[in-house]
């Protein structure tokens, strides 16, 4: 297992590094495989009016798996420690899953057509990027089912995960919508149709056991 501890803000001394260690090793200890690259980033909020200004972020590379998990705190050690159960429950649960798949049929997730999205969902406004990139982040994109890319949504713990979709060799975003359930965006070809299996409309709703 190769772990890597990075700050922002602060200076990663000996006595911070062997408590990351610490909790941090503990926690995936059952978990650890010869492939996981464990990346812990410890910042503090410059701005006073935050009081949960520690925060600790753990993010789990196995593979084509990730797994993250973050806290807040007003103490960095209290982060660490939160950040550390935290991080040891989504493994669990990540186990679990992966267990479950071995030994049950998993039923292969539906995709329910939505209303027709317009031919472009800028309209008249011209794509541009935010002014300040603050942060870039590169991580490997296996190809993967949509189902095993909803897992993963839930295991990183943000609202979209990207990925390369199996069936169509295509990137594609999985979403979590804010009335329920999950979306799914593909590309369109040059004929205004989308690729692979699910070619009716260019958003989704996912539904699949469990989720």
């Amino acid at each position: 297992m190769k772990l890597v501890i990075q700050g922002k803000n602060i200076d990663i001394t000996p006595a911070i590094h062997d408590y990351v260690q610490q909790k941090i090793v503990k926690a995936v200890n059952h978990f650890q495989t010869s492939k996981m690259e464990v990346n812990v980033h410890l910042s503090v909020a410059r701005n006073p009016k935050i009081t949960s200004k520690h925060t600790a972020e753990v993010t789990i590379y196995d593979g084509s798996s990730v797994v993250r998990a973050e806290e807040h705190s007003e103490n960095l050690y209290a982060s660490i420690d939160l950040v550390a159960s935290k991080i040891a429950r989504q493994l669990r649960k990540f186990k679990e899953k992966r267990q479950a798949k071995a030994h049950t049929h998993v039923k292969t997730a539906t995709a329910l057509p939505q209303d027709p999205v317009s031919p472009t969902l800028l309209g008249d406004r011209a794509p541009e990027l935010p002014q300040d990139v603050v942060r870039t982040k590169y991580f490997a994109m296996p190809p993967m089912s949509v189902e095993d890319a909803l897992e993963q949504l839930q295991l990183v713990g943000h609202d979209f995960y990207m990925f390369r979709n199996a069936d169509t060799e295509e990137i594609n975003v999985i979403y979590e919508r804010n009335h329920g359930g999950y979306g799914l965006l593909q590309p369109r070809n040059g004929n205004g149709h989308v690729h692979g299996k699910l070619a009716d409309a260019a958003a989704y709703e996912t539904v699949s056991s469990g989720a």
